[in-house]
């Protein structure tokens, strides 16, 4: 249920999001800030919508869904995106696809913590967020 990712979450831990920036084709000032920056994520349901905001210093993004269902999203990068949120198990998948490519945000919750693993072409970062 989309209930255990409804609270507002600190990024904790960083790994490999370098990388990760990199073979998005991210330019390297914007990867310096997106390395240091450490965003708040707040993840709310009303009814069938979904919301989740990204709260850092560097910029705020907001997104609001319904599961299952592709909407038109603006990456923090400036990418535009089709994207798809999913719940599959007790894992919520988030697929964005733009020019022919594809990257995967799959977050779940272990031990009170919220961890997102990041693929794009063979790259995976792992950010990891605690409840704020």
């Amino acid at each position: 249920m989309v209930d255990a990712f409804c609270a507002t979450w600190k990024l904790v831990d960083s790994r490999n999001f370098d990388e990760y920036m990199k073979a998005l084709g991210v330019g390297f000032a914007t990867r310096q800030i997106g390395n240091v920056t450490k965003p708040t994520i707040v993840i709310s349901q009303e009814g069938d919508k979904v919301a989740v905001k990204t709260l850092s210093t560097f910029r705020n993004t907001e997104i609001s869904f319904r599961l299952g269902e592709e909407f038109d999203e603006t990456t923090a990068d400036d990418r535009n995106v089709k994207s798809v949120v999913t719940l599959e198990g007790d894992r919520l998948v988030h697929v964005q696809r733009w020019d022919g490519k594809e990257t995967k945000f799959v977050r779940e919750v272990q031990d009170e913590k919220m961890v997102m693993h990041l693929n794009f072409e063979g790259v995976e970062a792992v950010r990891t967020y605690e409840k704020a």
